[in-house]
């Protein structure tokens, strides 16, 4: 059976160090599936080049002078949808990545990565995959927990901890007169939290208001 060979990836270096793009681009040209097909040190340059020679893939510092990497990343990730951008950097910080991610970057990737592990990372970009760096991938999770969190959070700002209550036990499908007994309240009491809780929360029945409490995980903030 004929094996078909992967096109070779046409890779662009972007790093203000001459002798970062001159080791980077030794390591690239002992395999044949990539080619470097251009070299820039700022991030005007970068753009330019990829304006002009369309690589498949930028490998780029995030630091630059001038421009940032990650600016440059934003402009060509959307100007150029089919250009994938790798990040390269010094330091697994934190704001530096979510920006990466917010601005399109495809891999964000430590410049300590050993050459091999490199390698496989571009490869894996070629293939479409996003990657991070096993010493930032942790990070990544936890933030976006976070904002999980956050948003479920929010689903209830506008609830008091009464209110809180009272969708919970309709939530498990109590009644009016049952939520009562439960909290100690009067049923027309209930009845008023309840109106409030609909309102509150631009559903029309208590059928909605226990789904969206089931959805944004309300227990976890009682």
């Amino acid at each position: 059976m004929e094996v078909l060979e992967m096109p070779r990836q046409r890779i662009l270096l972007v790093d203000d160090h001459e002798v970062v793009r001159i080791g980077l681009k030794a390591l690239l040209e002992h395999h044949a599936q990539f080619e470097v097909i251009g070299e820039a040190s700022t991030a005007k340059e970068a753009i330019d080049m990829v304006s002009r020679y369309h690589p498949d893939i930028v490998l780029m510092d995030i630091r630059l002078p001038g421009a940032s990497g990650i600016e440059a990343c934003e402009e060509i990730t959307t100007r150029f949808p089919d250009t994938r951008v790798v990040m390269l950097t010094s330091y697994a910080e934190d704001e530096m990545l979510f920006s990466a991610i917010r601005s399109g970057a495809s891999g964000y990737i430590l410049k300590q990565i050993g050459g091999e592990d490199l390698i496989r990372a571009l490869e894996s970009v070629g293939r479409g995959e996003a990657l991070l760096d096993p010493a930032v991938t942790q990070r990544v999770f936890q933030e976006v927990r976070r904002a999980v969190k956050e948003e479920e959070a929010s689903a209830f700002a506008n609830l008091s901890q009464q209110e809180k209550h009272v969708l919970l036990l309709v939530s498990e499908g109590k009644t009016n007169r049952e939520i009562a007994k439960a909290l100690f309240l009067g049923e027309g009491t209930v009845r008023n939290y309840v109106s409030s809780i609909l309102s509150k929360l631009g559903v029309s029945n208590r059928a909605e208001a226990a789904a969206y409490a089931v959805e944004h995980n309300l227990r976890e903030y009682l």
